[in-house]
């Protein structure tokens, strides 16, 4: 009742117990962490203030003409604070959709489990229709959950699963990373290409640095293959984590990809409780894995949704997280990331390095009806300090764009997420650096 009750505030702007923080002096063996609703009504103000609303929508619904967005966006953001050694300090996950237009902040237990949500898969078609709620449950048993949302579709922000279940038969002895694999493509759709030969460790990388569609049908059938798909995310507490076969179904909420981060990040103690009561910390990838994903992770190349140093220096789109870009892409003679899977951003992002302040180890995701970013942030050496997870999920794709959005330079690659995004991200990690240092 009590739960239900700030639900019903917070839908109407009011406060709500929505995060998580731990006392100033964790205890060094468990990261386990209390509840505190600070952080979550600093990020529903930060959401309110990009005015999500205000994109433009390239596509509309039947009758519906070109212009404003017709409703607010589902949009699920989740951030967590860590300490400089990766324990929990606070976490919150916040929600928004038609349903809750001024945003809703979601209750969490000491595990970072949110059991007052039924989680629906993600329809246009019923978001088109003003439905807003989807029909098909996520997790079963949640009908009288008081609040509703469908979760966005996570779009390559789900390789993130698939690189965690490669991962995990790596540590199993059942595969190594130098493994050579024969993709032979036998039901996937088109965008997954044809059969190739690759290692293990070449389709991974291709997967999470440059989002190659491609070698990520790749390593689901070979997960497929040994029995190791969307196996073990429910079991560790993640169960609003499901990845099916091709690239369409899959289904992520923030708060979980946050979990699945913390993990892949790594720190000391326990960090929630399983649903079979064993503690879930960071063995449940092995030091080799986890420093070979986090390596990945910083390696990525499609830094332009929280971050934007891709077009460091252009008026559009906005800054967004200080992040340094990894050198892999830059052109030495240019500054440039000019041939990022294919891709040419056409700018010299050298000075955006000079004046970064932290890493970012992330996957980002677009399709025409989902963008997405998750990540982890760490201060680098002599700058402000802030260490955080953060997973933004909204249908906010290709599709809508801003009102304002300039022409892109002949080519290069084009601005494709409203810049909206990277304003979000700024504000989060301004939010969280003044956490730190007061």
């Amino acid at each position: 009742m009590v739960a239900a009750l700030a639900v019903v505030l917070a839908a109407c702007g009011s406060p709500s117990p929505g995060g998580t923080r731990a006392s100033a002096t964790p205890k060094a063996t468990t990261s386990l962490i209390r509840n505190d609703n600070r952080l979550a009504e600093e990020l529903l103000q930060a959401v309110r203030a990009q005015k999500f609303g205000d994109v433009v929508d390239t596509t509309p619904p039947s009758g519906v003409p070109r212009g404003k967005i017709h409703q607010p966006p589902n949009l699920d953001l989740a951030v967590i604070e860590l300490s400089s050694t990766g324990q929990a300090l606070a976490a919150a996950d916040v929600l928004f959709s038609p349903k809750y237009p001024a945003g809703v902040a979601v209750p969490m237990d000491q595990n970072l489990t949110a059991g007052t949500v039924r989680w629906r898969y993600f329809d246009e078609q019923q978001w088109d229709a003003h439905a807003g709620q989807g029909t098909k449950d996520v997790l079963a048993g949640r009908q009288n959950a008081p609040i509703d949302f469908m979760t966005p579709y996570p779009a390559s922000v789900q390789k993130l699963m698939v690189g965690f279940a490669v991962l995990r038969l790596v540590d199993q002895g059942r595969l190594t990373l130098d493994d050579t694999y024969r993709y032979t493509a036998p039901t996937f759709r088109d965008r997954c290409g044809g059969p190739e030969t690759k290692t293990v460790r070449r389709f991974f990388d291709e997967m999470i640095t440059i989002s190659s569609n491609e070698s990520t049908c790749a390593l689901i059938q070979l997960l497929v293959d040994r029995k190791a798909l969307d196996r073990d995310f429910a079991a560790l507490g993640m169960p609003t984590l499901h990845e099916v076969p091709g690239l369409t179904g899959s289904n992520m909420s923030s708060l979980d990809t946050a979990k699945l981060l913390m993990i892949v990040n790594g720190g000391p103690g326990t960090y929630w409780t399983a649903p079979d009561g064993k503690p879930v910390g960071k063995a449940v990838l092995s030091d080799s894995s986890r420093a070979f994903f986090l390596s990945e992770l910083g390696n990525q190349g499609l830094n332009q949704v929280l971050s934007t140093t891709n077009w460091c220096g252009r008026e559009y789109p906005a800054p967004g997280i200080p992040q340094r870009t990894p050198s892999r892409w830059i052109n030495p003679s240019t500054g440039k990331m000019d041939n990022v899977g294919g891709r040419d951003f056409g700018r010299d992002v050298r000075p955006c390095n000079e004046t970064a302040e932290v890493t970012f180890a992330h996957k980002t995701g677009l399709v025409a009806r989902a963008g997405g970013d998750a990540g982890i942030v760490h201060s680098l050496p002599g700058k402000p300090g802030r260490h955080y997870i953060v997973v933004v999920l909204s249908n906010l794709g290709s599709r809508f764009v801003d009102a304002d959005r300039p022409a892109d330079p002949p080519g290069t690659q084009p601005v494709e997420y409203t810049e909206k995004y990277g304003r979000l991200g700024r504000a989060i990690d301004q939010l969280v650096t003044s956490h730190r240092n007061p």
